[in-house]
């Protein structure tokens, strides 16, 4: 950088800093949310070049960020989040220059007509939308041979630790934020795609109980299991953005049950001691392939745990497990929910069902089909009307399983507070459920890929959540930086 002054603070302080230590140096007028933009742009133009998560940036951030700056000297200061830069995955709507395209040249040139309902919550909160993120192309619901972090637009996000999967499909939203290109990431999960990129990029990551966040302005995969959440480099970063985002929207009447956390002081759950006398589920059935490695870290993430004051309970039987659920719900959903969004995109976008996005991939075979299209076929292949016995079982199939006789059914009976798993295993029953869950960096592997636990609840348990984690993150300072 030409400033001497900000190219030593980027060099000297900015990676690792948190929202709180931003927001200090702002207030002590030694930097400005124009110059921390200026700073993350410096990184992103030398560091994403090997990493590859961000495709685009905001054209206005500078603008903006001057805005806010102004703003912040009249003593209008809108939330923890003024003047922060926050990237967001590519399938969430932005009323800017930037694009929102599911990381498909298929919509390569949409414009998306409004702000998603959770990028207006942003705006508000004064936080500057840097830029968009890579991701797994249609969220990972295009072909089941395609690698994680892959899209046609973007190409391949990798992990700044090193040669091991990225994770997905938020792969460029928590790419980004472990290589500090920015203070934070909002990315979307149908099932695993924010805590498995999370656990896989050492961050913090919260997949909210649907009906926190407004999934108004996503392009969507499934209604009944999408939801959007932060990636943070700690947990009370995490919980900052969090907590901007919550809120009721009359457009998406599920938010109704957000109401109760509009305006709550999710600060009093960053407790030290967070985790005193909580128990905690251990579910092996969820998580029968892991590696010897992961194992003895999973073990050792127990035993730490424990002389956090946790009671551990062994071998839990949860009563059902991923294969039991299937994923008939998200393929029937898939092609409704798509359809519907696509139809109301801008008249102007010529990609206006499943019928079209797949003629559009098998006309460009060479850049579209690198790993197929055959769950996008899939889907297609269904009514779309969301009435056949098969959806309608399936999805009844999944909310007892995963819900009622399996989260809600086993905690109860066994007087757990929460289940543990390591890594992001086991995700896809909180998901199927609509339950939260917060995973946490822990530790490493020999060649330093990233573990992380996982902490799941019954729906709208985000506060007790937090606290379990919070204690967790305090007592192993498990993330290092990726260099």
């Amino acid at each position: 950088m030409h400033h001497k002054k900000l190219e030593d603070f980027r060099i000297e302080k900015l990676d690792e800093m948190t929202i709180f230590d931003m927001q200090e140096e702002m207030k002590a007028g030694n930097i400005s949310s124009e110059e921390l933009v200026l700073m993350y742009k410096e990184n992103i133009s030398l560091r994403d070049k090997n990493i590859n998560s961000i495709l685009e940036i905001n054209p206005d951030a500078l603008q903006v960020a001057q805005s806010l700056d102004f703003e912040q000297q009249r003593k209008d200061f809108k939330s923890p989040l003024h003047g922060i830069p926050i990237v967001v995955k590519d399938n969430m709507e932005t009323g800017d220059k930037m694009h929102t395209s599911a990381g498909s040249l298929a919509l390569e040139n949409h414009y998306a007509l409004n702000d998603a309902y959770l990028i207006e919550k942003l705006r508000k909160a004064g936080a500057v939308i840097l830029g968009k993120t890579n991701m797994t192309e249609w969220a990972n619901f295009m072909s089941d041979k395609m690698t994680n972090g892959y899209s046609s637009r973007g190409g391949q996000v990798n992990n700044p630790y090193g040669a091991f999967d990225v994770g997905g499909s938020s792969s460029g939203a928590a790419a980004a934020v472990a290589a500090n290109l920015a203070a934070a990431s909002i990315g979307t999960e149908t099932s695993g795609s924010i805590i498995n990129p999370a656990a896989q990029n050492s961050l913090v990551g919260i997949k909210p109980t649907i009906g926190m966040i407004s999934r108004r302005g996503i392009i969507p995969l499934s209604h009944t299991q999408d939801t959007a959440g932060p990636m943070a480099r700690t947990v009370e970063d995490a919980v900052k953005v969090f907590s901007a985002l919550i809120g009721y929207d009359p457009e998406d009447p599920i938010t109704r049950f957000s109401k109760d956390f509009e305006s709550y002081d999710w600060s009093t759950h960053l407790k030290k001691n967070g985790l005193k006398n909580v128990k905690l589920a251990v579910t092996p059935e969820l998580f029968k392939e892991i590696s010897d490695e992961q194992l003895e870290l999973f073990e050792q993430a127990k035993t730490k745990l424990k002389e956090c004051g946790a009671e551990i309970i062994e071998d839990v039987d949860l009563g059902s497990n991923q294969e039991d659920l299937g994923f008939a719900v998200l393929l029937h959903e898939f092609k409704a929910d798509l359809n519907a969004y696509l139809a109301k995109t801008d008249s102007l976008n010529p990609i206006r069902s499943m019928d079209d996005v797949i003629a559009f991939n098998n006309e460009n075979s060479e850049k579209m089909l690198k790993f197929g299209q055959n769950l996008l076929e899939q889907a297609n292949l269904l009514t779309g009307m969301l009435s056949e016995r098969e959806y309608v079982e399936a999805l009844e199939r999944n909310r007892f399983l995963a819900a009622e006789y399996g989260i809600n059914a086993t905690l109860k009976e066994i007087g757990a507070d929460a289940i543990i798993l390591p890594q992001d295993f086991g995700c896809n029953v909180g998901a199927a459920a609509g339950f939260p869950a917060i995973t946490v960096p822990f530790g490493y592997t020999e060649t330093m890929e990233p573990f992380g636990i996982t902490f799941n609840g019954m729906a709208f348990s985000e506060p007790k959540l937090i606290e379990y984690a919070y204690a967790f993150e305090q007592a192993v300072k498990g993330r290092k930086n990726p260099n």
